[in-house]
């Protein structure tokens, strides 16, 4: 694990072989498909503690300003929900453009477990809560668990933003239409 304030330098890990069994999805692939139309950014929450963790997430959202609150959704069979709820906090890494490598990573089930996932990742202990804040990214807010939410067979985990910080990257990490694809941060619409 890094010190505080060191940043851990790595090559992303390249793909994992795949286990004798598969994972299954939802059936719900009319609903797969009508969400898929809706562009949205691409993060990885991160956890730390003893049982630290990180997970690609585009169920993301900012609840208010004041106080400073955001959300996100997380499945209560995924690993991440546990490291959350055992941390008692998590942080939100927005994914910059150049990251689809790092976000295919964190969405991979087959990487090791713990703290052992971030290995092969640069990043740096968030000062707050000690979630690891991954290098590169466009952006970067520690959480302390506000409230947790049922929400099917989802939590919605209300955190209260407890530091946030920008990085030096323009160019946005979406996922749209069951690809990722590039926003320009320079160019605005017409």
């Amino acid at each position: 694990m890094a010190d505080a304030g060191e940043t851990i330098e790595r090559a992303v890990l390249k793909r994992l072989p795949t286990p004798p069994g598969r994972r299954h999805l939802s059936a719900q692939t009319g609903l797969r498909e009508v969400m898929a139309q809706f562009a949205t950014g691409v993060t990885v929450l991160t956890a730390g503690g003893e049982s630290g963790h990180g997970m690609t997430a585009n169920a993301f959202s900012s609840v208010s300003l004041e106080p400073p609150m955001v959300l996100c959704c997380v499945s209560r069979a995924a690993r991440m929900h546990a490291a959350i709820t055992e941390a008692g906090s998590y942080a939100v890494n927005i994914l910059a453009a150049d990251q689809q490598d790092l976000s295919k990573y964190f969405a991979d089930w087959r990487r090791p477990a713990g703290m052992a996932q971030f290995d092969s990742v640069g990043w740096t202990p968030g000062a707050k809560t000690g979630a690891p804040l991954l290098t590169g990214a466009l952006a970067w807010l520690e959480c302390e668990l506000a409230e947790a939410y049922e929400g099917g067979d989802h939590s919605i985990f209300l955190g209260r933003v407890v530091t946030s910080s920008r990085g030096t990257g323009d160019n946005s990490l979406v996922f749209y239409g069951g690809g990722y694809h590039e926003v320009d941060g320079r160019a605005r619409a017409a």
